[in-house]
């Protein structure tokens, strides 16, 4: 054999190898990598689509050492984006619709793509929020201090129904549609409430069980406050690494509640409280199988009385809303949202929400596990048992809706009060983004 003959020989072998090499990274990691481009091509197509940011397509993805490998386009004309790693392989697509945009094959259930998923002007009034002629000097000072935090997009404060000050970063404005991560678990616990007044035969009742016909074991027994409370026992991983349950569900799944139900019981119902985002989707599937409504659900129960016309909230490709992580709304759209839970679902005379409610949604009913207050889909500041208020700077009725990377909706009763504060900062905390700092300030300010 000849020299030429073996090192062409020996080239093919190490050719052979690494190609098998890859084809067995790429089967080990399949998983991870799809939830990857999943992510990039799901951020790619809300942000050209619903923010008309599309400047920079990796704006808003986390740190990861795969973000550097992702290739994304996006097809205006169409209605899509997609994401793969270095343009070859495992390719994820996301489609626009009146509904958002959806991971996966084609768009959600019975949509269509549609150029007129921007803000609009026209639609019911809901809840005005007229600027105030004047706002106490500590307020701006503390808008001023909180908007250098890293990462702070937009800060909205309103006080007795009247905003008293708002900041928006280098490229936001007040039509600027923002991503609320979890606020949405807060909004979902709402629509309940909602469907309640709308739908009185819905069988809605918190105590309900036998929630779903696929629950035929010990899953019976979840109720629909088990739900709401995060205490249903399902075994979850919330936490957001690329292949784990919450990103499985988010940027792989066409049935977002389906997969999420589908998980074995953990504990049994109402014992241990795990944060859940496939409990919340859970939730809201619940609400459209029994109230026969669709995407639409929140536009028609929630968003069209508030007058919160910016307001996406997306569904996943079987056309179920993605009640746990994917709305978007103006921060001015998110104070509405506050002012309606800090008023108990009362607009312009009309209660909207049965008598209650709102202390019921902020109310901790004792479990183990998680240790931080939670009530019906909220944080509270006090838990009612004695112990130490979460956040000894704030009022002790301050509960709140938080979202992934610093998403909040603060609401004070005692000092008639709603904070906003959107942003991308991912890991920050409401004490840690000086949000907590702000309210504190505030409510100091206007009592």
């Amino acid at each position: 054999m000849t020299r030429r003959r073996k090192v062409l020989i020996a080239a093919l072998v190490v050719l052979a190898l690494l190609v098998a090499a890859v084809v067995a990274v790429g089967v080990r990691y399949r998983p991870l990598l799809l939830t990857g481009t999943g992510y990039a091509a799901h951020n790619a197509c809300a942000m050209h689509f619903l923010t008309d940011r599309h400047s920079d397509l990796e704006t808003d993805l986390p740190p990861n050492p795969l973000v550097p490998l992702l290739r994304t386009e996006v097809d205006d004309s169409n209605g899509w984006a997609h994401s793969s790693v270095l343009g070859v392989g495992f390719r994820q697509y996301a489609w626009a619709s009146e509904h958002g945009c959806a991971v996966g094959d084609g768009r959600a259930e019975g949509s269509e793509y549609s150029s007129l998923i921007r803000p609009t002007e026209d639609g019911p009034t809901g809840i005005e929020l007229p600027v105030a002629t004047e706002a106490p000097a500590e307020v701006g000072s503390a808008i001023y201090a909180a908007a250098q935090a890293e990462g702070t997009r937009g800060l909205v404060v309103v006080h007795r129904g009247e905003m008293l000050s708002e900041w928006y970063a280098g490229g936001f404005g007040p039509d600027t549609r923002q991503l609320g991560w979890s606020m949405g678990k807060s909004v979902a616990a709402t629509l309940v409430g909602r469907a309640q007044i709308e739908f009185p035969d819905a069988d809605l009742d918190p105590a309900s069980t036998a929630l779903r016909p696929d629950w035929t074991d010990e899953r019976s027994q979840i109720s629909l406050d088990h739900l709401l409370r995060m205490t249903s026992g399902l075994a979850w991983d919330e936490e957001y690494d690329l292949g784990t349950p919450v990103t499985q569900m988010l940027y792989r799944e066409p049935d977002m509640a389906a997969y999420a139900a589908s998980q074995p019981a953990a504990h049994a119902p109402g014992t241990v409280r795990q944060y859940s985002s496939g409990t919340t989707n859970i939730l809201c599937d619940l609400l459209r199988e029994r109230t026969g409504l669709g995407p639409d659900m929140a536009d028609r129960l929630l968003f069209g009385p508030l007058g919160m016309r910016s307001a996406v909230l997306e569904a996943d490709e079987s056309g179920g809303s993605v009640c746990s992580s994917y709305l978007w709304a103006t921060p001015r759209d998110w104070a509405r949202f506050g002012q309606f839970a800090l008023d108990d679902g009362e607009v312009d005379g009309e209660k909207l929400l049965p008598a209650g409610w709102m202390e019921f949604a902020t109310t901790v009913v004792p479990a183990g596990g998680e240790p931080e207050p939670y009530g019906a889909q909220w944080w509270v500041n006090d838990a009612g048992d004695g112990s130490p208020l979460r956040f000894p700077g704030l009022p002790a009725d301050a509960y709140w809706a938080s979202g992934h990377d610093g998403q909040y909706v603060v609401v004070v009763p005692s000092a008639d009060l709603v904070v906003v504060r959107t942003g991308f900062s991912p890991g920050g905390k409401l004490d840690s983004l000086g949000v907590a700092t702000l309210v504190g300030d505030v409510a100091r300010a206007v009592g």
